[in-house]
């Protein structure tokens, strides 16, 4: 099925719009319009607006996971979209947390008050997901991803106490494009790698073409971005864009191995499958 994809917010600026540290990418699959994720502010509105779409006419939202930078928007989004349901994963809620010292945790979620203030709005779903003719939303199934939230020092808050974030909250939004499958996943939190393993047991007769989002890599080492990057090669994806969490160095080391495959996320940006 053809598909366009339009960046809407991304850490990179283009087409005489701002950016922002978060990212939201408008979806365009089989006549229905998907806005992934919201940025942090009410950017997203105005790049929408100026890139000449309108928030009326956007059928479904998808929260990709419940952090701030992808979710501060939402409100803006019911405010302007008076009927599109919002798809937030059932492990989503206002507890997630970064750990920056021993003591200290800053609350990194979403919008304080947003789930009540718009459960009339959002959609909690389980299991793998069919969100539209060609569009499904696929939850991580890969067993151990605390060993992930400690790493990056991610907690959720529960009535029992803190504990390690294992990503129930994130998920991907993979849309069956006329060249194969395109995994749209904006931090990855849970692993590049996993991800693509988990789509592809979700599909196993469907190739995984496309790889977009950020993969939170500003913070890991070379070897490490190389091993991402191999991942991707090895697994036969064709084309990966990538930015937001990724940021610049990463960039520069994964364009190494991945060559004319890799592309950068940028505000404005169209993509066509």
């Amino acid at each position: 099925m053809h598909t366009k994809l339009t960046v809407i917010v991304d850490n990179t600026a283009d087409c005489g719009l701002e950016g922002e540290w978060g990212l939201s990418i408008l979806a365009e699959i089989g006549g229905r319009k998907i806005l992934v994720d919201t940025g942090k502010s009410e950017l997203f509105a105005d790049n929408l607006k100026a890139l000449g779409f309108d928030m009326a006419a956007v059928d479904y939202g998808v929260l990709s996971h419940a952090h701030y930078d992808h979710a501060n928007g939402m409100p803006r989004f019911f405010k302007d979209n008076q009927s599109a349901k919002f798809y937030l994963r059932d492990g989503a809620s206002e507890n997630c947390y970064k750990r920056w010292t021993v003591i200290l945790k800053k609350y990194i979620g979403l919008p304080k008050n947003v789930t009540s203030e718009y459960a009339d709005r959002i959609e909690y779903v389980s299991g793998d997901y069919r969100l539209c003719e060609g569009a499904w939303l696929v939850p991580h199934k890969t067993e151990g991803l605390e060993l992930i939230g400690k790493r990056e020092k991610m907690l959720i808050k529960t009535a029992r106490g803190w504990k390690t974030d294992s990503f129930a909250h994130e998920q991907s939004l993979v849309l069956d494009t006329d060249k194969g499958l395109v995994i749209v996943n904006s931090c990855s939190h849970g692993g590049v790698m996993n991800i693509v393993r988990e789509v592809q047991e979700t599909f196993p007769d469907k190739h995984i073409y496309g790889y977009i989002g950020g993969m939170h890599l500003f913070n890991k080492s070379d070897e490490f971005v190389r091993d991402v990057a191999s991942g991707l090669e090895a697994a036969g994806v064709d084309f990966v864009c990538t930015g937001h969490c990724t940021m610049g160095h990463a960039y520069k080391v994964m364009k190494e191995i991945l060559g004319d495959k890799l592309c950068q996320l940028k505000v404005g940006l169209v993509m066509e499958f």
